[in-house]
């Protein structure tokens, strides 16, 4: 019989529990055949040239923000801030109404 000290410990039901190996290979590199893609990180395009307010009736700025069915991108996809977001959403909106953007693409 074996002693109790040898016996390797179970879980609950199961095989013999090993110990985990932490990360990839030796040496914490990168794996091989895996490639690192980092992501660009978004920023607004209103903070950045300091626009106070979004105007309307400029609809050249507004028509990147639109897709071409008529939706309104939004912030994960154009990387604008909240704010900015909301400003341009009423923009749009405003736009629409004296009938400078369309509220449908054509189809």
């Amino acid at each position: 019989m074996a002693e109790e000290g040898t016996q390797q410990s179970r879980g609950p039901a199961g095989p013999p529990q090993r110990p985990r190996r932490e990360g990839g290979p030796p040496g914490g590199g990168p794996r091989r055949g895996k490639r690192q893609y980092f992501r660009k990180k978004k920023v607004c395009r209103f903070c950045v040239e300091k626009v106070d307010f979004i105007d309307y009736k400029k609809v050249e700025m507004l028509q990147p923000f639109v897709q071409d069915r008529g939706k309104i991108l939004p912030r994960r996809m154009t990387g604008t801030c909240s704010k900015h977001q909301r400003w341009l959403g009423v923009a749009i909106k405003r736009a629409r109404n004296i009938a400078l953007l369309s509220f449908a693409g054509v189809s």
